[in-house]
């Protein structure tokens, strides 16, 4: 149960590093486009694109730290859940 609670908490942290800004950029372009009437929908997709980029190569390092964290925790504890 630990391992699984592990996984799921570590997928959210790095889901929520990437999609948060994301959801910020989205909103904040919808907000502009119903201020200004324009329906584009490449005016929400590209901001919110290149959001999600410039946040997976500012983060990406602590995403592969994160991930190599777990499964070297998870290599060291195999033979603690064999017996």
């Amino acid at each position: 149960m630990a391992i699984g609670h592990q996984a799921i908490q570590i997928t959210v942290m790095i889901v929520a590093l990437l999609l948060i800004p994301a959801l910020v950029v989205g909103v904040l372009v919808s907000i502009f486009q119903a201020a200004t009437q324009i329906n584009e929908q490449t005016l929400s997709f590209i901001p919110k694109l290149l959001t999600t980029f410039i946040v997976l190569m500012i983060g990406g390092p602590w995403i592969l730290t994160t991930l190599v964290g777990y499964m070297r925790r998870m290599l060291e504890d195999i033979p603690m859940l064999i017996g």
